[in-house]
């Protein structure tokens, strides 16, 4: 995601007028209530100016000799009407128009959070979370003014202008018409042409704010890291300066609003004087009553608050479109991983895995796996072991289909995982990784989240099994404890065993364990160990482990070295071998012995 700080171009006009186009269908979905707001938006402006026109046949009826005797009651009355039906027509329309308005930002908000998770890990690894979810706020924020505003402030505006000038253009002298054009003009070219000018502070103020708010977010999600290293002061500093330089960009945007403001009331003043002279010179030359004279101040005082509007409306939805740019360019975000056109639903079955000649790197300069082949018979445990780097969590990712691989395929059931759906896939493969992120809810939730739709004694009967029944159960709140922010109430142990349940809930086809047991002291390790050999069971199952205890079961274990499978066998088969596998054990073994478990 780029961010615009340059000027707008032609292209960015047109962008502009591809986001306006692509709301219309939001706004067609309910046409009966564009069709009635604006019915009563053309009523409103009627009756607003009708109402000098009433108003200039009270003054001229109380201005003759007999209106000591009688007041026009009618008149008076039919004012008051008018100054009611004005206000009451508007209320009306934004009634009506309301729920267009809210389901357009409800539709697009879900169209985009739906885009940001069809997007490959790629993209999620490299975005920043702050300054995302701060564009989409700007730019639903900007959806409902850009539709409240054009469609109900700049057309309305322009009708009562156009009623207007109409009216002094038929009523009276030509010149009232042509100063009211001009003034017009002139409002109009001054307003665009600072507004554009005004859009490059804006953008440049939007690109700093969102910076500071990735840098807060980043910063508070990584609070424990903060305060080992006791660098509140250093995360301040780095805050402050993305907001000293959003400091600087909105004291400029407010000061250049200041004086386009001000540019604007003297315009408008110019021409309010000229037309105020040129009536006082009618009245006295007899050409025009007293009535006529109000009525075009009226008329004037009722353009100005239009016009000074239009300039701030016109502001506000170019600001509105800038927010929106943001928003709607994450839409434009390349899906690098999608279904293809003829994608089939995997057929699980007998779920067996293979991996044939796989070639992957995160980079053109940065390869990862070499020439990987293997294969996980269905209901077999295959284990992968090696130093950090090698590749294991890698060949987990592209199991998943996170990202495709260069060269090569990966299979399962012999169907290429490419050819077929991505839901269907993930649904089939259950994973615990190695680092556990939760979502900030409840335990229960958590553990729900493998499956959703599962009763509560399913979820209870997963905990048990994971071992973290117990410890729930002495809680305060039991199921419902909170986890805090990505789970950091509960220690890495207690972590990796909501992990394993929800693995175990969701009850796959194929199961993935990524260092499952890494955050789980000797003691806790061996008493989940049996429980996820007995997960196991009748599953085709991965393991990564860096710790090789708990693979000697596995039914083959295949040694990874710089993204190559450099040795594969059983655990009796590869201390024989005494190679790279047997050194490894040998190398934990003595370490166990200096630091024995407690």
């Amino acid at each position: 995601m780029r961010p615009s700080t340059h000027s707008d171009t032609p292209n960015d006009h047109r962008g502009d007028w591809q986001t306006i186009r692509s709301l219309l269908p939001y706004l067609w979905e309910f046409k009966w209530r564009v069709v009635i707001a604006l019915s009563l938006l053309v009523l409103s402006k009627l009756a607003n100016v009708s109402v000098p026109l009433v108003l200039k046949e009270i003054i001229d009826a109380m201005d003759k000799p007999q209106a000591a005797l009688a007041v026009p009651v009618f008149l008076v009355v039919g004012y008051g009407v008018l100054r009611l039906l004005s206000t009451l027509f508007g209320e009306l329309r934004d009634a009506v128009f309301a729920k267009a308005t809210q389901r357009a930002i409800r539709r697009v908000a879900l169209q985009v959070f739906g885009h940001l998770h069809s997007l490959s890990l790629r993209f999620h690894l490299d975005r920043q979370t702050g300054g995302v979810s701060r564009d989409i706020e700007r730019g639903t924020r900007g959806i409902g003014f850009l539709l409240n505003f054009m469609l109900f402030n700049i057309l309305p505006t322009l009708l009562e202008i156009g009623l207007v000038a109409a009216i002094l253009f038929s009523k009276y002298n030509i010149w009232f018409a042509v100063i009211t054009f001009v003034t017009l003009l002139i409002y109009i070219s001054f307003t665009l042409f600072v507004t554009e000018w005004r859009m490059v502070v804006r953008r440049s103020m939007n690109d700093f704010d969102s910076k500071a708010n990735s840098r807060a977010i980043d910063s508070l999600l990584n609070y424990e890291t903060v305060k080992y290293f006791g660098n509140e002061q250093y995360e301040a500093r780095r805050y402050d300066e993305h907001m000293q330089c959003w400091e600087v960009a909105a004291v400029r945007n407010t000061t250049s609003l200041a004086y386009l403001n001000a540019g604007q009331s003297f315009i408008v003043a110019i021409g309010i004087t000229a037309l105020m002279l040129l009536a006082a010179d009618e009245v006295v030359k007899g050409t025009m009553t007293l009535g006529d004279l109000v009525l075009v101040n009226v008329f004037m005082i009722q353009l100005y608050m239009p016009l000074h509007f239009l300039g701030f409306v016109y502001r506000e939805i170019r600001h509105a479109l800038a927010d929106m740019e943001k928003m709607f360019s994450l839409l434009h975000e390349h899906r690098e991983i999608a279904d293809a056109p003829d994608a089939q639903a995997l057929s699980v079955g007998q779920a067996e895995v293979r991996f044939e000649q796989v070639a992957f790197g995160y980079a053109p300069d940065r390869q990862i796996l070499f020439d990987v082949s293997f294969a996980i018979p269905e209901g077999h445990t295959v284990a992968v072991v090696g130093a950090s780097g090698a590749g294991k969590s890698t060949l987990s990712r592209l199991l998943f289909r996170f990202y495709d691989v260069q060269q090569g395929r990966i299979l399962i059931n012999g169907q290429d995982i490419r050819s077929v759906t991505q839901s269907s896939l993930r649904a089939a493969i259950g994973i615990v990784p190695q680092d556990t992120v939760l979502f900030n809810d409840t335990i229960y939730y958590n553990i729900a989240y493998g499956r959703p739709a599962a009763t509560q004694q399913e979820i209870i009967a997963a905990a048990q099994a994971a071992h973290i029944h117990e410890f729930v159960e002495s809680l305060p709140q039991g199921y419902e404890s909170m986890v805090g922010e990505r789970g950091l109430k509960l220690s890495g142990g207690e972590k990796q065993r909501v992990a394993i349940a929800r693995a175990i809930l969701k009850n796959p086809a194929i199961l993935i364990f990524d260092e499952a047991t890494s955050a789980l002291d000797s003691k806790s390790e061996k008493a989940i160990q049996a429980e996820l050999h007995a997960i196991a069971q009748n599953r085709t199952t991965l393991i990564i482990a860096h710790r090789l205890s708990t693979v000697v079961d596995a039914d083959q274990i295949l040694v990874m070295d710089k993204g190559r499978i450099v040795e594969r066998g059983s655990h009796r088969e590869l201390l024989v071998q005494n190679k790279l596998y047997a050194q490894m054990w040998n190398l934990q073994k003595q370490e166990e012995k200096i630091h024995p478990a407690d």
